[in-house]
């Protein structure tokens, strides 16, 4: 089939219709799993930050590989928020919906406050379609919508009509009806064009006469709502100048960030990265993106399971590597014997944990910060593990380098808790100046470091820094640093095994009081008005407070804001802190692992706001929660 190339979109000239200025806008695509939502939303998304917008996305999911079409368990969204000023979450409800079947508007609809924009694929809502869902009457012609703007538009009818020339079979055009949906909301927001259009014709660079089609579907619904009166008004959001502090950005998911980060951090150290992993959900991202990356000394290892993922990443650590594991809850739990182990052996290794709903196979693409408690105390007998939590997606590349700092100057295992919601929600991320970021280099020990009173050189590969309390580094092969390594309690200096009690006395204190001495920086607190509350968040709910406290002072409460990221050990000056206000309310998405923490550490009583229905806070009603505590 020969292809004609389609002439590029013009965008640049006037349109005759209504044009609204905005300041923010939610949109919502929501569909079938098959239908593309997540590409969809994904291409909005990367041109709304090429336009220079501030955003914040939210994927929504099943689990299941591919639930029965046209169900309420198959129904996948993608959320994003965009505007022309900062913003922190991708918002509490949508102001548009793009539904592609009946189940897709069934499963949002009651997310949607009046008079938002719904538009939906009316050549979907069949009889048996409507049935499958629940519906008795096609509420597109019965009234039960009409309290908002709905937008009823054939969308698989134009978008095969749009590609008839292309001697596609029905089922095939059909598929790029959310290319057209994708067309339309790009007219409909000034979105720019050529990304996607490029996008179209990389991806589908085998087969051109499909990367013409969606192409071609695409300028058909740009067109659609050009030239249609159901669609009288289009809508401006300008771009966020004073938003970002001067740079490169770019737009970046939390398992992007977190990769890069850790690509980084192997650079930093003149290390190679190795990273021993299982696959699963929703952490598997970081595997494929780090497979990518053998040009910077990245070696991937996909493993039978976790246990052996987590065995040859000790392995390498062991080595001289900058050692990872990546999984999440249910992963943790079988890497447990293993982390006991980097504990005993005192080595590096960064154990990442991106958290879902549990318990057991829990809701897998569903978020939630239930493992924190595991992460601390998650190992047989006492092992202490430093762990850190990025705060925001773009966050993820700091907390990796800060990991992976930790690890390497502390000889230690660290845990590095993101979730489902950082993890595959993004945002604009400033590329950092690479004199912004930490020497990470480390010394390997090259000989003995011990004089016996013989007078004899030897190496003690337990003999400790006296700042840090780590043990030598030392690589395998090197002549005179033959020492033995296991599980068995070593010990103290020569690293021998040892049943002696004193001496399993003085290794588990010494262990535990090389982590409770990490240099960590003090806790910053948010008070600009002298508040008697402080809302106190970890991880991903730096988002939802955040924009819950904005909310609050503007409505003129006083109310302070602190964020931990640090989560073992605790800053030095947190306990300080908690003292010197009246009330602490900690909100978290578990039923308060942190908060449990606080008042056993430090005996405050902390209130603990908590939600885990597999969702991130919405701003609005973490606002109300804060506020009922202010005034209580």
């Amino acid at each position: 089939m020969s292809v004609e190339t389609i002439e590029p979109l013009r965008t640049d000239v006037p349109l005759a219709k209504e044009v609204r200025r905005l300041d923010r806008v939610v949109i919502r695509f929501a569909g079938d799993s098959g239908d593309g939502m997540q590409l969809t939303g994904d291409r909005f998304t990367s041109e709304t930050a090429s336009f220079g917008n501030d955003l914040s996305t939210l994927p929504n999911f099943p689990a299941e590989i591919r639930a029965p079409a046209g169900t309420l368990p198959g129904v996948s969204s993608f959320q994003l928020h965009f505007a022309d000023h900062d913003i922190l979450t991708p918002g509490d409800a949508p102001d548009v919906l793009v539904a592609m079947n009946p189940a897709a508007l069934r499963a949002n609809i009651g997310d949607l406050p009046r008079g938002a924009e719904v538009i939906v694929d009316a050549d979907e809502f069949t009889k048996r379609a409507l049935q499958k869902v629940g519906y008795d009457a096609n509420p597109l012609e019965d009234g039960s919508y009409d309290s908002f703007h709905l937008h009823s538009v054939p969308l698989t009818t134009l978008t095969v009509e749009a590609l008839k020339e292309f001697g596609l079979s029905r089922k095939e055009a059909e598929r790029s009806k959310n290319m057209f949906a994708l067309g339309l909301l790009s007219w409909m927001y000034h979105r720019p064009t050529e990304g996607t259009e490029r996008f179209l014709r990389t991806k589908f660079a085998k087969k051109p006469e499909i990367a013409e089609a969606n192409v071609a579907a695409f300028r058909a619904g740009w067109n659609f709502g050009e030239t249609t009166e159901d669609f009288a008004v289009s809508y401006e959001v300008a771009p966020a100048t004073t938003a970002f502090p001067a740079g490169t950005y770019r737009n970046i998911s939390g398992n992007l960030a977190l990769s890069y980060g850790l690509v980084a951090a192997g650079q930093l150290a003149d290390l190679p990265l190795y990273l021993g992993s299982y696959p699963i959900t929703p952490a598997s991202d970081i595997l494929h993106e780090l497979s990518k990356h053998k040009n910077f000394g990245v070696r991937t290892f996909q493993a039978e399971d976790e246990i052996a993922g987590i065995g040859a990443a000790l392995g390498a650590a062991f080595g001289g590597s900058l050692a990872v594991t990546t999984t999440s809850g249910p992963g943790v739990a079988l890497k447990s014997e293993t982390i006991g182990l980097a504990v005993s052996l005192e080595l590096p290794l960064l154990v990442v944990d991106i958290q879902r709903g549990g318990p057991s196979t829990g809701l897998p693409t569903k978020t939630e910060q239930a493992d924190l408690l595991q992460a601390m105390y998650g190992r047989n007998g006492e092992a202490p593990v430093p762990v850190i939590a990025p705060r925001t997606p773009a966050d993820c590349f700091d907390a990796a380098v800060e990991a992976a700092r930790i690890a390497l100057e502390y000889r230690t295992p660290v845990f590095l808790l993101s979730d489902g919601y950082l993890a595959n929600g993004s945002e604009p991320w400033r590329v950092p100046e690479t004199d912004e970021l930490p020497d990470l280099r480390v010394r390997f020990a090259t000989g003995p470091n011990h004089t016996l009173a013989d007078g004899t050189e030897v190496f003690w590969p337990y003999k400790r820094d006296p700042h840090t309390l780590a043990r030598p580094w030392a690589i395998p092969g090197t002549p005179g640093l033959e020492h033995r390594i296991g599980g068995i309690e070593k010990q103290d200096g020569t690293g021998n095994i040892s049943y002696d009690p004193a001496n399993h006395d003085f290794m588990v204190r010494t262990r535990q009081a090389k982590i409770d001495n990490i240099t960590v920086p003090d806790l910053e607190v948010d008070d600009p008005d002298g508040a008697r509350t402080l809302v106190l968040g970890w991880g991903s709910t730096y988002g939802p407070i955040t924009a819950a406290v904005r909310r609050l002072r503007t409505a003129g409460e006083a109310i302070a804001q602190a964020h931990l990221r640090h989560l073992n050990p605790f800053p030095a000056n947190l306990g300080e802190v908690l003292g010197s206000y009246e009330r602490v309310v900690v909100p978290e998405m578990n039923l308060g692992q942190l908060s449990t923490l606080l008042r056993a550490r430090y005996l405050v009583d902390v209130r603990s706001h908590t939600q885990v229905n597999g969702m991130p806070f919405k701003a609005e009603q973490l606002a109300t929660a804060l506020k009922e505590t202010i005034n209580d």
